[in-house]
């Protein structure tokens, strides 16, 4: 059985096993526009990003489970390992910090919003957002096998320079998630085109076995 691999939503816009893999940038980064609030002392200030990380998490995964010839419902419940969040921790500066507004210039550097419109980014930018619901329905397989269910979400961190007017820099660390996803994996099948540190490579090794051919790249 080959892994199957579904997308449950598109967000608005980490890992928990070593090597997973990562998109990294180092250095100043693009610079977006901030976009004003009530709450924000110096008004039209610029945020610039660096050490901007894109990866792949792992949320949770369930125990290998045997399903028959005729095929059945799955049954075992995903285990949690991670819970994404969104955050803005302001690390350095003289005025106080704007949390929506900073997630909203990453929510733009990252592609998840255009910086005329706000819609997109609206839960990029909520800090009270909730993790995705790990036990959200079930799975019936057609088939024999033993299978495991995985879970994860695309996570985003990155620091910040917030800078305006002729006041001290404002410095930080915003974090959130831009997709959340699931699928499943059959523990005697290779996984096709799998690379380091993918969510389905850590599942199939957690729950499978490191000897399994699912675990293996």
């Amino acid at each position: 059985m080959k892994t199957k691999e579904t997308f449950l939503s598109a967000c608005a816009v980490a890992a928990v096993l070593a090597g997973t893999a990562a998109c990294t940038s180092d250095g100043d980064g693009p610079t977006a526009k901030a976009t004003a609030t009530a709450d924000t002392t110096c008004e039209d200030g610029t945020y610039a990003w660096f050490n901007v990380d894109e990866r792949d998490v792992l949320t949770g995964v369930a125990e290998k489970e045997e399903i028959g010839g005729k095929g059945a419902r799955l049954t075992h419940k995903l285990t949690p390992l991670h819970t994404p969040r969104t955050a803005v921790a302001f690390e350095k500066g003289s005025r106080a910090g704007d949390a929506k507004a900073a997630l909203r210039s990453l929510a733009v550097l990252i592609g998840e919003a255009n910086a005329d419109d706000d819609g997109v980014s609206s839960e990029f930018t909520n800090v009270h957002r909730s993790a995705p619901d790990l036990d959200n329905g079930s799975t019936t397989i057609d088939g024999a096998g033993t299978i495991v269910q995985y879970a994860w979400v695309k996570q985003v961190t990155a620091d910040f320079r917030y800078t305006c007017g002729d006041g001290e820099p404002v410095t930080g660390r915003a974090t959130g998630w831009v997709i959340d996803g699931s699928g499943l994996l059959e523990c005697s099948t290779p996984i096709e085109n799998v690379k380091e540190g993918a969510p389905a490579l850590a599942a199939a090794r957690l729950s499978c076995g490191p000897d399994a051919p699912a675990a293996k790249t």
